[in-house]
This record gives C-alpha cells, structure tokens and sequence, in this order.
C-alpha cells in the first residue's frame, strides 16, 4: 500500500476527534505515568509498518522515516510525544548498531 492510501484508511478508520484523543490521552499518560500505555499506538504503527512492508534495510546510513511521516500526517501533534521520540531513538541507535559492524 502507497503512504497516501494508508494515510487516507487511517483517517477513515479514525475519525479527527479519535484521533486527536489519542494523542491527548498519549502525552497525559506520558506526564502523569512512569509507565505509559502504548498499546493503541502501537498497533496502529505496527498496521502502517506491515502496510509499507517496511522494515530497516542493512548497511544504510540513511534511515526511511515514512512510517513516522505516516503517523505524523495522521494524527496530529504526535511528533510531540515521548512515543515518538522514542521510535526515532530506536532507529538511531539500529543504524548505528548496524554502522559498527
């Protein structure tokens, strides 16, 4: 599936407000608990990834950041949460592992 079309199914299958819920119920979670909740998010991440057939291509220094790019078009203001720097984190730190082969 093309980034668009999975852009467009997600914002089908959540309508705005959802949502925009998600990533308020996200960054409340992250500031009121040790341990946040990212159960929803990450299910729907893992639908966008397995949609792109996505996975990080060995020996790369560049890193495909469209699955990121899918969240961020989807739902608003994700890039905000500790969430998403965290998947950022992890990819850094795979390019580097992969690097220092």
């Amino acid at each position: 599936m093309k980034k668009n079309e999975i852009i467009e199914t997600l914002k089908n299958s959540y309508p705005r407000d959802m949502r925009k819920q998600v990533v308020k119920t996200l960054l409340s979670e992250e500031k009121s608990t040790e341990i946040p909740n990212y159960k929803i998010i990450n299910q729907i991440f893992s639908y966008v990834l397995s949609e792109l057939g996505w996975n990080m291509a060995k020996n790369t220094q560049e890193w495909d950041n469209t699955p990121l790019c899918i969240m961020e078009e989807s739902f608003p203001k994700i890039e905000k949460t500790k969430w998403y720097k965290e998947q950022i984190l992890t990819a850094k730190k795979s390019i580097d592992l992969e690097m220092n082969d």
